[in-house]
């Protein structure tokens, strides 16, 4: 299935569940909100400062859970500012892939692929290593150490081009071809 398909879907059936007085698991359109686009930005502020406490004291196996919850936030407050709510990871990885494509956000790449999910096994992703980050029995995990430094200028990084969108982008419209 192509992703503007997809995405009309995901609409869609969100839209169907809303209506019928259910939670969505999926994309659904809401006024543009700045506000909540901050503090979505606050937030992934707040988990980057939260990795240099986890360093200090030894929770090594804290930090890639950090590292993906930045990185999701910020990609939270892009679709808040565009007026998305979002249920879910894979949908809003996928609408931000689809908005970079249609060149309606100028947001990298590589923050995108890094809080999608692969299906195969070959494919780690972020989500993999903090999957296996929080769920093994492992504290101390040598390969977070190895990324530390990338991961934070990483994570840097996608915040400040969140706040380039969300701070002084003029207006974002959603495409009516997926969202209607």
């Amino acid at each position: 299935m192509n992703a503007e398909k997809e995405l009309r879907e995901c609409f869609r059936a969100a839209r169907k569940l809303e209506e019928k007085g259910m939670k969505h698991k999926g994309l659904i359109t809401v006024p543009p909100d700045t506000k909540e686009a901050k503090q979505y930005l606050e937030k992934a502020r707040r988990e980057l400062r939260l990795c240099g406490l986890y360093r200090k004291e030894g929770f090594d196996y804290k930090l890639p859970e950090e590292w993906f919850y930045t990185l999701y936030y910020c990609a939270l407050s892009i679709l808040a500012r565009i007026g998305v709510e979002s249920r879910s990871q894979k949908y809003t990885a996928l609408l931000l892939e689809y908005l970079k494509q249609k060149e309606l956000v100028s947001y990298d790449y590589r923050f995108i692929q890094m809080i999608k999910v692969h299906s195969r096994k070959e494919e780690e992703s972020e989500v993999d290593r903090r999957e296996y980050a929080r769920y093994s029995s492992a504290i101390r995990i040598e390969e977070v150490e190895e990324r530390y430094e990338r991961m934070m200028d990483l994570c840097r990084e996608a915040i400040s081009q969140a706040e380039e969108i969300v701070y002084f982008k003029d207006r974002i419209s959603m495409p009516k071809e997926i969202s209607e």
